[in-house]
């Protein structure tokens, strides 16, 4: 695993060739429990890495085209799994907690739904008001400027603008970890500022 911005964060990934950007995960190390964000499988280096770190206690899915390896893992580790409340009556895979909007998950992690994207309270994730970790709505697929799924692919183009226009009304947001596409580190409330102008 890669060290991101934070010393306490780290991030996997894998190239999705259809795609032509990376598909990201994030670990946080923290206090009462490790916590995954959307994990991918991992390499044995990676795991071997996630056990000197202390290992994995939680696993937050932000949407359910994002359960990547979170079942497997949590099988492996006894993590126990969140994921959004809004999709708690079809989710894929069994959940031990529904996270619902402006809940605070963790102290100093609060959760985001989004409306409008392609499944139900997408959620976004925001880390000690400065760090936004995104999973399928907000994207990166050239460095530095942010961007939205296709409109194509969206439930509700209006109602996912909207919610796009919500986050970057947050302040002091300085690192945007997305789940597809490239990591923004700096400057990401501009960044936000100029995704939402655009739309």
């Amino acid at each position: 695993m890669k060290q991101l911005h934070r010393k306490d964060l780290f991030g996997w990934s894998e190239f999705n060739k259809e795609r032509n950007l990376d598909f990201n995960s994030v670990l946080w190390v923290r206090e009462g429990g490790n916590i995954l964000i959307d994990p991918l499988p991992m390499t044995e280096h990676d795991h071997s890495h996630l056990q000197r770190l202390g290992g994995v206690n939680f696993i937050i899915i932000t949407n359910s085209d994002h359960c990547r390896d979170a079942e497997h893992i949590a099988k492996k580790t006894g993590a126990q799994i969140y994921g959004p409340s809004a999709e708690e009556d079809n989710f894929p895979i069994s959940c031990d907690h529904w996270l619902h909007d402006k809940e605070e998950a963790f102290p100093g992690l609060i959760a985001f739904e989004l409306e409008g994207s392609k499944t139900p309270g997408e959620l976004a994730l925001l880390l000690d008001h400065t760090t936004l970790i995104t999973g399928d709505l907000i994207r990166c697929h050239v460095a530095g400027e942010l961007c939205s799924l296709p409109e194509a692919k969206l439930v509700n183009p209006p109602k996912a603008n909207q919610s796009i226009k919500r986050l970057a009304e947050l302040p002091n947001i300085k690192a945007i970890l997305t789940g597809d596409g490239w990591p923004v580190f700096s400057h990401g409330s501009e960044a936000l500022h100029r995704l939402a102008k655009s739309i």
